[in-house]
């Protein structure tokens, strides 16, 4: 089967065996692949990439001493059913999973070689009991978005938040984009979102935010203090020691660009008593000032991943017509288009997400 293979930092589109689904395993035909920032990471810095893993949990990520077939962002068909499996759904069903293979050593599919190959390649492997079937009314394209919108949907969760929060969404990109579609899902807001680019400003506006910001020319951290008054005690945030009651709704920023010296900025330009969301990576190191958060009793958390029942959660509000993700598709392109979509990734500001099509 034909599958872009990493090799020596180089991709190439070549002829690699299909893949034999194991015990509990379903052999799945990709219909539509998603191209992650975490993939630019994988291709142009790989060794940090190990070094970050191998410093946090012991282990090296990527096997870098074999061709990597990447793309964790899919929607496929089932095509063939492995030993051991339920097969309560027909071949031919079209499906989104979490990309993991839970096997005596587990493998992240999307960052494995070419006997465990992601989305780059025309055939895949995945857990039969982490498949989710995709609604008829929602497109192959759309259904590659569930693995985003999941990330961006447990960002939300993980830092709980509230109704009464006014959110700071700083980057506009595909992760920012799907934070700000979700916020507005549930009702939250004003949304204020901030980005250097103005055409991710307009995507900002597009997907949904109340107040777009330029850093470059307005603060943006005046404009959420702005948006989160109130002079209704009820739903002022908790008073702290240090700054007593400020007139103020609960703030929550949401940091979705993994720039250095970014999270220090908003430890800095945040209200007190704020609760900040990392979801944006950042491979290298960064310093922040612990005092800053101290004195403004800031809670920091940070993200990865999601729950089976959050990536199942994020295709059902699309499936549901509670969100629309399409804005965020910006392109498609087939295999021999691959690596300059990649090249075009986080440099052109006029692209959010591009989907790879087999068929193209």
């Amino acid at each position: 089967m034909r599958a872009v293979v990493l090799t020596d930092g180089k991709l190439e589109l070549t002829e690699i065996p299909e893949p034999t689904p194991g015990p509990g395993e379903v052999l799945v035909e990709v219909l539509a692949t998603g191209i992650c920032g975490s993939d630019k990471s994988c291709i142009h810095h790989p060794e940090a990439f190990n070094a970050a893993s191998q410093r946090n949990f012991g282990v090296e990520m990527l096997d870098l001493s074999k061709p990597l077939v990447l793309g964790h962002e899919f929607s496929a068909k089932i095509a063939a059913y492995g030993p051991e499996t339920e097969q309560k759904l027909p071949v031919g069903t079209r499906v989104v999973a979490v990309p993991a293979l839970p096997r005596e050593q587990s493998v992240l599919v999307g960052f494995g070689g070419i006997d465990t190959p992601g989305g780059f390649a025309e055939k895949a492997v995945l857990n039969e009991q982490l498949l989710v079937p995709v609604p008829d009314n929602v497109s192959d394209e759309l259904a590659a978005l569930t693995e985003p919108l999941a990330v961006a949907l447990h960002s939300l969760n993980r830092i709980e938040i509230d109704e009464n929060d006014v959110p700071l969404v700083v980057g506009c990109g595909p992760i920012g984009l799907a934070t700000i579609l979700l916020l507005k899902a549930r009702g939250i807001g004003p949304v204020v979102a901030t980005d250097l680019s103005p055409e991710r400003r307009e995507f900002a506006k597009r997907v949904g935010a109340d107040v777009v910001v330029d850093p470059a020319v307005d603060n943006a951290y005046q404009a959420w203090m702005a948006a989160a008054a109130t002079d209704d005690p009820a739903k002022m945030a908790a008073p702290t020691m240090v700054a007593g009651q400020l007139p103020l709704r609960p703030t929550v920023g949401f940091e979705c660009t993994g720039v250095p010296g970014l999270l220090a900025q908003m430890m800095t330009g945040a209200p007190p008593a704020s609760r900040i969301m990392v979801s944006g990576m950042n491979l290298g190191d960064d310093v922040i000032q612990p005092g800053t958060g101290i004195l403004k009793e800031l809670d920091i958390k940070f993200t990865l991943y999601y729950t089976p029942q959050e990536y199942a959660e994020a295709l059902r509000v699309m499936a549901d017509g509670e969100i629309d993700a399409s804005p965020l598709i910006t392109g498609e392109v087939g295999y021999d288009g691959i690596a300059d979509a990649v090249a075009k990734l986080g440099t052109s500001p006029t692209d959010a997400k591009i989907l790879i099509k087999p068929g193209l």
